[in-house]
């Protein structure tokens, strides 16, 4: 199994650049659907660590979240339910619009940067 967690691991680091790549190209909407994206590596990452399975085909952090057994305080769990937002690709066409316009860099910065730390504070416990 630690062949699948670092699969999860290293693929959410390449990810991770994607997302930092698309921020700084103005492609706010996509930077944020690839914050879920590295958060949900991560987290699946930790949920084969604590389980010696491969993680669930599910995409919801939290869920994830609870399969992993980390403890995260309160703000950290309402920005998974948030991030959970981002992830649009099944969504209708009028609500992709809707939040493409919503989506500027007033709006998706502090985001990018609570995704990018929570990122790394569950990067350094899957290495514990």
């Amino acid at each position: 199994m630690n062949e699948v967690v670092a699969y999860w691991l290293e693929t959410s680091a390449h990810d991770k650049d994607t997302m930092d790549t698309l921020y700084e190209n103005a492609r706010y909407s996509d930077a944020l659907f690839f914050g879920h994206i590295i958060l949900e590596k991560v987290l699946k990452a930790l949920v084969v660590k604590k389980t010696g399975e491969h993680a669930p085909y599910i995409h919801n952090l939290l869920q994830l979240h609870a399969l992993s057994g980390i403890e995260l305080d309160e703000p950290e769990i309402d920005l998974l339910a948030e991030v959970n937002d981002f992830n649009i690709r099944a969504r209708y066409p009028e609500q992709k619009l809707e939040f493409y316009q919503k989506c500027t860099k007033e709006f998706a910065g502090p985001y990018i940067d609570q995704i990018t730390s929570l990122y790394k504070k569950l990067w350094e416990k899957s290495k514990s």
